[in-house]
């Protein structure tokens, strides 16, 4: 398997990705899963699931992910869609693929859900022999849940969202192909970012160039909704926005934007420094960079996601620093979720521990911050690792800042 970005365009001279393959085979593996756990169908929300059952490409709103657009997957049958009506036209006359499509609301509005259910979601399900079925959902808008119970009284909902996550968690060779194109878009987006850090350049104006990389180069979306540019004191803790704060000498100034591209998701970041960094900020970065290193080294078959944290923490403490993490996990899985299970250093409640399997993909983003530092004491660095057979392979490629690597 190629560990490289080929390009992202469809060519005459060289094989690259086959999406109806790819549709196929995540459709696929989201059956086994559903049949496994004795679902007889899944009805799902998420931006996400939809899409890798679907490859529906949609409009999205922000604070109306799970509202927009669904599917339902029935046993022995492609997935069925449910869109906006603003996707209705487009998916009939450029997705062939769907074979049966329903326009729906946003499910939002009680009296609309009401509608959808009794009108729309009921007959689908009773002429698919699911009147009386066992139906994973994976997130829902509690009325909807409600209406499910009303009008059709002889489905049982249950988890949904678990076995979507399985049939993600180990990704096919085409999704890893997608993952090295996004990836090398991140790149390109955090270069862009980079190269715009200067003094009285605004942390706005740095998003802005890195984000008219990622849609000049074809890219979808930023990783997050928020691109995540801070500089200085910002850092310290951090504030995950990009701000309208001036960068000055001598601030750390840390970019987290990334990109997605059909569909997949490259989750890059880099810390850089505006002038000449002090023995307190290089000693802070390269803590985070031997913990990085340290960390991915133990992202292998054989090693678990704690022994992965352990060797993290171990290393930032050779500094001192081992307590001083950002209060989240450090790694996060990923793929057509921008951020998806499973998770390396989680420390709250239930957090299990794992293997790794070939085929994982995760972003790894250790974040030590220190109050009080001139400049800015907060140091984060992210790559995206796919775990091998052999040594893990990290996809992304955009350097780390010299001047603040002892």
């Amino acid at each position: 398997m190629d560990h490289f970005a080929r390009g992202q365009a469809h060519v005459n001279y060289e094989e690259r990705t086959d999406f109806a393959a790819l549709r196929r085979k995540r459709v696929a593996k989201a059956q086994a899963e559903r049949d496994a756990v004795q679902l007889d169908a899944l009805l799902v929300w998420k931006d996400e699931n939809v899409r890798y059952l679907t490859d529906l490409r949609p409009q999205l709103i922000a604070g109306k992910t799970t509202a927009l657009n669904g599917a339902l997957l029935v046993a022995d049958k492609s997935p069925i869609l449910f869109c906006s009506g603003g996707e209705r036209d487009r998916v009939d006359r450029t997705m062939p693929w769907i074979a049966e499509a329903h326009t729906i609301p946003i499910i939002e509005e009680r009296a609309l859900i009401e509608g959808f259910v009794r009108d729309i979601l009921a007959p689908v399900l009773r002429e698919h022999g699911l009147a009386r079925a066992r139906v994973g959902m994976d997130e829902a808008n509690t009325a909807l849940v409600q209406f499910i119970a009303r009008y059709l009284p002889d489905v049982m909902i249950d988890d949904g969202d678990t076995p979507m996550q399985r049939a993600r968690r180990i990704k096919l060779p085409e999704e890893i192909a997608l993952l090295e194109e996004a990836t090398a878009l991140a790149d390109a987006v955090t270069a862009s970012g980079v190269a715009a850090v200067a003094e009285g350049m605004r942390e706005c104006d740095v998003a802005g160039e890195a984000m008219r990389t990622l849609f000049r180069l074809g890219g979808e979306y930023a990783h997050v909704m928020t691109p995540f540019v801070a500089s200085g004191e910002h850092m310290a803790p951090p504030h995950r926005i990009s701000s309208d704060k001036l960068i000055r000498y001598g601030d750390i100034v840390f970019i987290d934007i990334g990109a997605a591209w059909n569909g997949y998701f490259g989750d890059v970041a880099r810390t850089t420094i505006c002038g000449k960094p002090s023995r307190q900020q290089q000693e802070i970065f390269t803590a985070v960079h031997d913990a990085l290193r340290a960390g991915i080294d133990k992202m292998r078959p054989g090693c678990t996601n704690r022994d992965a944290a352990q060797a993290i923490i171990e290393t930032a403490n050779k500094y001192n620093l081992g307590n001083r993490f950002l209060s989240l996990f450090i790694v996060h899985g990923i793929g057509i979720g921008a951020n998806e299970p499973p998770y390396i250093g989680e420390t709250l409640p239930g957090a299990p521990v794992f293997e790794f399997q070939p085929g994982m993909a995760f972003a790894v983003e250790p974040l030590i911050w220190v109050e009080g530092v001139r400049g800015g004491g907060g140091v984060r660095l992210e790559e995206m690792v796919l775990v091998t057979d052999g040594e893990p392979h990290v996809m992304s490629r955009a350097p780390f800042e010299e001047k603040l690597l002892l």
